[in-house]
């Protein structure tokens, strides 16, 4: 395992971290139980979870686990709050304090690690929300904070306020990215740095370096083999195959699995891999939030962690280049 360091946080935020949707929902507690005792075997000190996860069973599981093992401080805890609903937005400093404080008390735990704000309202001013953030954090409640689904413009305005007043600023992000392109949002205001649009934020991210926390960067199982372009009208309603079906399953993204399967073919190791290896080997500062359900799915992404793929390579698999 690779591991990294994130302002404000005392422990070393591990490169590859496990992902908590399906704790306590896909996943029984004893199930639970078992899978976060394997990923923490394996050097996995790292979860990200959130307020809405499960209606606060992920939350709640993963507190009892950090309890029933003694392992609150050897674990990084990731939360996110502020998601909007089906009724309104909530990006609020009401909304941010009242999730903050039922995430404590489901994480059994008297502060969150990183606090991320889960989604973004453009119309509102970030100032009152950076206020609430630093109030929060001065009380302990929250050792750093950052924010998911904003875009870096609202991020680098935001921390040039931070600074201007003498408070603490966003200490990360968490977009979406990966080798596939989206082609929609896979859920309402998500934001993706991927493909061509995603080309000036990538750009300020390689140069502030700001870690970047990014979720489904295998695109949501897009890379699994498990999607072609002859069974797309197989899959049904469920949500995860309609999200990558209506984001991922698009002609260019066929044409980048069929290069990473090339790649992965001549390097010995799986298309998820290098995929992943895609994700791990750009020149921003990466840490990857993967989902699997077992233990040996979490090991295979931590190898594709090491995996270095040259810059040749990942235009070559990006569709900017057809030679390598």
């Amino acid at each position: 395992m690779q591991y990294g360091e994130i302002s404000g946080i005392n422990k070393t935020v591990a490169r590859i971290i496990q992902g908590t949707t399906m704790i306590g929902s896909d996943l029984n507690e004893s199930e639970s139980f078992a899978l976060l005792d394997q990923i923490y075997e394996l050097g996995g000190n790292t979860l990200d979870t959130a307020h809405i996860y499960g209606g606060g069973k992920s939350e709640r599981v993963i507190g009892r686990w950090l309890q029933a093992r003694g392992l609150r401080d050897n674990m990084v805890i990731i939360t996110k709050g502020g998601a909007h609903s089906e009724d309104r937005r909530r990006m609020t400093p009401f909304d941010v304090t009242a999730d903050l404080f039922d995430s404590l008390a489901r994480l059994k735990t008297d502060h969150i690690d990183l606090y991320l704000l889960h989604r973004d309202d453009p119309d509102i001013p970030f100032e009152p929300i950076i206020d609430a953030l630093n109030e929060h954090q001065q009380a302990g409640r929250i050792h750093a904070f950052g924010a998911s689904n904003w875009s870096y413009q609202r991020i680098e305005a935001a921390n040039a306020y931070a600074k201007a007043n003498g408070l603490k600023s966003f200490v990360a992000s968490s977009p979406q990215y990966s080798l596939a392109e989206s082609h929609t949002e896979p859920w309402p205001m998500c934001l993706s740095i991927s493909g061509k649009e995603g080309s000036e934020a990538r750009n300020w991210y390689a140069k502030t370096q700001m870690p970047l926390l990014v979720w489904s960067p295998l695109a949501s199982g897009f890379f699994s083999g498990k999607f072609r372009r002859d069974n797309l009208n197989e899959f049904g309603e469920r949500e995860w195959d309609e999200v990558v079906v209506r984001t991922y399953a698009k002609e260019e993204n066929f044409q980048r699995l069929d290069r990473a399967a090339t790649l992965a073919s001549e390097k010995g190791v799986t298309i998820a891999h290098v995929a992943l290896a895609f994700v791990m080997s750009q020149p921003m500062n990466m840490y990857s939030v993967v989902g699997p359900h077992s233990a040996g799915k979490f090991k295979a992404n931590i190898e594709a962690a090491d995996i270095k793929l040259t810059m040749q390579e990942m235009d070559w698999l990006n569709l900017k280049n057809d030679n390598r």
